[in-house]
């Protein structure tokens, strides 16, 4: 780990002695703590005038400079080069720009007013470093149920309130796959069931690392793809992007060294639009397959979902979505694959599609379970060989699952509110008799 950061500082100090225009991690602002929102940056002028003085620019250099530093950088950091030609020549494009309405960002300094920033703080949130005395993330693992962790880096307060302006006014208004149902507005787990009700047979399979795999320039392709310039994408790319990072302590000082490539992280409330944005075509390419075979096809997240009455073409399918997933830089988990047939329970995102979409049976036989020791809990007719739950954090429970289960299909929750009033007036009756 110690090499990565050797190679780091060593091309640090070649791009200082190059003068680019841009910040570098020696600067005060890779010390600053991203937690002080009262905390003074220097604006443009003085940043560039403080660098040259510390690399010994002469003052005609020094002019140059400055006017470099009004312009938009090209260049974000050793560990982003590679871009393609194609990229790199990306020009603002109104035409598409107005096609979603998304916001007219022609430059650096337009996405720093847009975003309510100096333009030096801004090229602080957004200079790649491959280690960095500052983290502008917390991070944090929650075990799986199928076993091992998941990582969350989440955002700090202020770059997550840039990230929600992001998504808002920029990320949001642009239209995803109809087959995506996942983190999008009007859509849930129960429209994601909806399409493959009473089927014959339902195939599900599971995309692997789905965030991990959306890096860096798939992202800013997407923003180049939407009208904007090869800086102005690269700005927000990076905004909305970040690496796992390991903490490594060198003299007294704490750095933090990126692991894996840049890419989407689960925490940033821009990762699940974004996410959806780059699958766009993985999903155009995954239900013309699905028409193909008389299929249908949707997407949650990363999970897959085909269902179709031609039990026979199953396997030519997972062949299919195979390569057509490979095709899109993905990568299945073949461990989760899953083919379930009229005959067996056919699950969809936590919901049964058999004959209706319905939550499962298991769950509301817990929640009667529940709802009738609270009634009886309420009553103080318990059996003594029973320590009976709290009553208020029992039902409190009970009341959100059967929205859920509402939510699903109001007809299978009917019975469940009949009993929430039940233990409700049990209650009440148990407060009146009591004494005092």
């Amino acid at each position: 780990m110690w090499s990565v950061f050797r190679r780091w500082r060593a091309a640090w100090k070649s791009r200082r002695e190059r003068n680019f225009a841009t910040l570098t991690p020696g600067s005060s602002f890779a010390h600053a703590s991203v937690d002080d929102d009262d905390s003074e940056f220097e604006d443009d002028a003085d940043l560039a005038e403080r660098d040259e003085e510390e690399i010994g620019a002469a003052p005609g250099q020094r002019a140059a400079r400055r006017r470099r530093m009004k312009g938009d950088r090209r260049y974000f950091g050793k560990d982003l080069w590679g871009t393609s030609a194609r990229q790199r020549s990306a020009v603002f494009d109104e035409e598409k720009i107005r096609r979603f309405a998304l916001p007219s960002l022609r430059d650096e300094r337009e996405v720093a007013a847009w975003l309510g920033l100096p333009l030096a703080r801004l090229r602080w949130f957004t200079h790649d470093r491959a280690a960095d005395t500052t983290w502008h993330y917390v991070r944090y693992v929650v075990p799986k149920r199928s076993g091992g962790q998941r990582v969350i880096l989440a955002p700090k307060r202020e770059l997550k309130s840039l990230q929600r302006r992001a998504l808002g006014d920029l990320v949001g208004k642009i239209p995803t796959a109809p087959a995506a149902h996942g983190f999008v507005p009007g859509r849930s787990i129960t429209t994601n069931a909806l399409s493959h009700v009473g089927k014959r047979v339902v195939l599900r399979l599971d995309l692997r690392d789905f965030f991990p795999s959306v890096t860096f320039p798939r992202v800013r392709g997407v923003f180049i793809a939407h009208g904007y310039s090869y800086a102005v994408a690269s700005t927000l790319a990076l905004l909305c992007t970040e690496y796992d990072r390991e903490p490594f302590d060198r003299n007294g000082e704490r750095f933090y060294v990126s692991v894996g490539p840049r890419h989407l992280v689960q925490g940033a409330p821009t990762s699940p639009a974004l996410a959806n944005l780059v699958a766009w075509r993985l999903d155009r390419r995954l239900t013309g397959l699905a028409a193909k075979h008389d299929f249908s096809y949707t997407r949650y997240a990363d999970d897959l979902t085909f269902s179709g009455d031609d039990v026979a073409v199953v396997g030519r399918l997972i062949t299919n979505v195979s390569r057509i997933v490979a095709d899109e830089r993905f990568t299945l988990n073949d461990a989760k694959t899953r083919v379930a047939r009229r005959s067996r329970r056919q699950v969809v995102t936590g919901l049964v599609v058999n004959d209706q979409v319905g939550a499962p049976r298991q769950l509301r036989r817990r929640l009667r379970a529940i709802l009738h020791n609270a009634q009886r809990d309420a009553r103080g007719d318990n059996p003594a060989v029973r320590k009976p739950a709290a009553p208020g954090e029992t039902v409190s429970r009970a009341r959100g699952l059967v929205a859920f289960v509402n939510a699903v299909n109001p007809d299978h929750a009917a019975p469940l509110w009949a009993a929430l009033r039940r233990v409700q007036i049990a209650s009440d009756d148990a407060r009146d008799d009591a004494p005092g």
